[in-house]
């Protein structure tokens, strides 16, 4: 655990991180996964894991050269590859929502490629079908309401984009169950922002919202192009739009949400440590934050522990965590009832009395 920020006492009394109720707006289907499930499956389809996956977890990684990438790419692709049946799938949404509940997550937007598990289950339609049939079982299950991001691949072409906004146009909707966003993920170095534009539209006519990944492995300059191409709801990342005054200014004018999660960031390399994550220079800016996890898969930590780094290695009081608890939700396609419960539920958890150590802080 990183050590107590100087800015508070390591004996403050605060309150626990995973009572806070939040949403999760950046957590990918595959890299949700727990690692046990990960070998698990593995075992019963009779394949091999790297070594980074069964000996030395979580793998130690940096993307910020072509080499890096490939490595990071390399073993989430040996992950994805163990997903196999209709089995496997809702197993992982279900999983992700019960891990999700027992961190106070209450909203959960989970974000899927369906053709990497199409040819598995019939197509890109039967597959995202179950994952938001489980959504809508995993949400009465557990209480934590589940909904979908569909997402295009960068490494593919825009063409394919477009069919897969197509597809979450038709499965667009409001509540758990539902398609409610459009995204573009993997390496933001490789294709042409622009040329995604097409698929947004389509995305944008069916009410879905614009989450693209953007401002993480560049810099500020492609969160401009985003901005401008894309028409973003919220960002994926976004985070190095703190780097460029007037594109931080461009974020917080048009009320984009940044999905800033701190452990991705430092274990890509993007920042050499949590506490050069620019978390409160981004909240100092006005800009709307929710934390997220990315991928717990390989990155070795979920969103609790994102809460808790907030608070250890930017001295973030609880006051301040609230916040960020609120800008998840706000920047959620949560229905308007579920946002004005889940708002009213950060208020009482910041009036409740502070304990004298937050559980989710504890050495495990």
């Amino acid at each position: 655990m990183t050590a107590p920020s100087p800015d508070r006492p390591a004996d403050a009394s605060v309150r626990s991180v995973a009572a806070l109720p939040k949403a999760h707006l950046h957590l990918h289907f595959t890299g949700s996964m727990r690692i046990s499930t990960l070998r698990e499956l593995a075992d019963k389809h009779g394949l091999r894991l790297p070594p980074a996956l069964t000996t030395s977890w979580p793998p130690q990684l940096s993307a910020r050269d072509e080499r890096g990438w490939f490595r990071f790419q390399r073993l989430y692709d040996a992950a994805r590859a163990c997903v196999r049946n209709e089995e496997d799938m809702r197993r992982i949404v279900r999983e992700a929502a019960e891990d999700d509940a027992a961190e106070g997550s209450r909203w959960l937007e989970i974000q899927v490629d369906p053709t990497s598990y199409a040819p598995f289950v019939g197509g890109i339609t039967p597959a995202i079908e179950l994952v938001l049939d489980e959504a809508r079982a995993a949400g009465e299950r557990t209480g934590t309401q589940v909904a979908v991001v569909v997402a295009a691949s960068r490494m593919r072409h825009p063409l394919e984009a477009r069919t897969l906004a197509r597809l979450a146009a038709r499965h667009a909707g409001e509540g758990a169950g539902s398609v409610v966003g459009f995204g573009l993920s993997n390496d933001e170095r490789r294709g042409m922002t622009e040329d995604f534009a097409a698929a947004f539209r389509i995305a944008r006519r069916a009410g879905l919202a614009s989450v693209p990944h953007a401002g993480e492995l560049l810099g500020p300059d492609h969160v401009d192009v985003a901005l401008e191409h894309l028409g973003p709801d919220r960002l994926g990342h976004g985070v190095r739009s703190a780097e460029d005054e007037r594109v931080l200014r461009r974020v917080v004018e048009q009320q984009v949400t940044l999905e800033v999660c701190p452990s991705s960031n430092v274990a890509l390399g993007v920042y050499g440590s949590p506490a050069e994550v620019p978390l409160r220079r981004l909240l100092d800016s006005g800009a709307r934050v929710a934390l997220g996890a990315d991928d717990p898969l390989l990155f070795g930590s979920r969103l609790a522990e994102q809460y808790t780094l907030a608070r250890e290695a930017h001295g973030l009081d609880d006051a301040a965590l609230a916040r960020l608890a609120r800008g998840s939700i706000e920047g959620s396609r949560a229905p308007e009832e579920t946002k004005r419960e889940l708002l009213a539920q950060i208020d009482r958890w910041l009036a409740s009395p502070p304990t004298d150590a937050d559980p989710a802080e504890s050495p495990s």
